[in-house]
């Protein structure tokens, strides 16, 4: 079966980096024919979305939430079959647990917004606290 796993969380003082991994086991043929997303959850807040790149089979999206653009970067290493999320001028309102999913090429990420509904496949999470 499919698996996600995240990794690379951990305390960092404000205006400080971190990069996230997210490592795709089991996803055939290989990352080309998904798209990957980034969500975060907040306590006592909904989880949001804070974004998405789909670069294979044609596609070429790269999509961030407004609250993280210029400050985070997805990437991807296609032949360890991982995607990270590096984070720079982490801010307090950054702390969350943050997770990455996978839907199919075509699905969930799309030019200028990300649908949390059509990612099958979720990790387990990563936390990441912003506190000096």
């Amino acid at each position: 079966q499919e698996q996600l796993v995240e990794s690379g969380g951990g305390l960092v003082q404000p205006g400080g980096s971190l990069r996230l991994s997210c490592s795709a086991s089991r996803f055939t043929p290989d990352l080309d024919y998904w798209a990957i997303g980034w969500f975060r959850q907040a306590p006592g807040k909904e989880r949001e979305g804070v974004g998405c790149m789909s670069v294979g089979v044609g596609r070429g999206y790269l999509y961030y939430v407004d609250s993280v653009k210029g400050r985070f970067t997805a990437s991807r290493d296609k032949g360890e079959n991982r995607v990270f999320l590096t984070m720079n001028n982490l801010k307090s309102e950054d702390t969350a647990v943050y997770y990455c999913a996978a839907a199919p090429a075509g699905y969930g990420c799309y030019e200028g917004s990300l649908a949390p509904a059509e990612f099958d496949y979720w990790g387990q999470g990563t936390q990441v606290t912003v506190s000096s």
